[in-house]
């Protein structure tokens, strides 16, 4: 069974896609620590941002693993580290380069081969999981997803700068060549902003129960 969850930053993707996972007794997924790993590999090894040839070069020679519903990059456990303000910012660079999601594409279904999953991200139920048996567009308002990303405490931007960064990520992501961020015709749209964890949940379990 693959349960398959897109939509932008800061709308509960992560923190819903883990208790849904908890609840059903199968793997969580989360695509874009994947992205976010090699970006921290291609920060690690200064490779030029502007030259795509020497970032998929890169990208290429990195050994990515999922154990526990955390990354691990070359068998280095990176989970603490994945939205570290410099990685968060080039992380939509780098995954917007179509041979990149090709790798992180291929990695992901070797994963999930023989695997129950919830898995989310910004392209699960348009490109890697197109096949899901159940799909969900999970949506909030800007100034929502800017205050839940600031309240995780995992940068040293203020709010105002988040909502930039949030902003300019989403244009980006919804502009991609490949895999970009949209909602599949036979998703499941669900508005975020005003409503808790648990009551996105209990509306996505009740989807996959009936």
């Amino acid at each position: 069974m693959i349960i398959a969850i897109d939509g932008p930053a800061g709308t509960g993707k992560s923190t819903i896609a883990g208790i849904i996972a908890e609840k059903l007794h199968v793997t969580y997924l989360n695509s874009g620590s994947f992205y976010r790993a090699l970006t921290m590999a291609v920060l690690q090894n200064k490779v030029d941002l502007t030259d795509e040839k020497a970032i998929l070069d890169c990208c290429a020679k990195q050994k990515l693993d999922y154990v526990n519903s955390h990354l691990i990059l070359n068998d280095v456990d990176v989970e603490a580290h994945l939205h570290d303000d410099e990685v968060s910012a080039h992380a939509a660079q780098v995954s917007s380069i179509p041979e990149v999601r090709h790798l992180v594409n291929a990695r992901l279904k070797e994963i999930t081969n023989s695997l129950s999953i919830v898995c989310e991200g910004r392209d699960m139920t348009t490109v890697v999981f197109p096949y899901a048996e159940y799909k969900f567009y999970l949506d909030a308002s800007i100034d929502v997803q800017a205050k839940r990303r600031f309240n995780q405490g995992v940068s040293n931007l203020t709010l105002e700068e988040i909502k930039d960064a949030i902003r300019k990520r989403d244009e980006i992501d919804k502009n991609k060549k490949e895999g970009a961020l949209k909602r599949a015709p036979d998703a499941i749209y669900i508005d975020t902003s005003d409503l808790t964890i648990e009551q996105v949940c209990e509306i996505i379990i009740s989807k996959i129960n009936k």
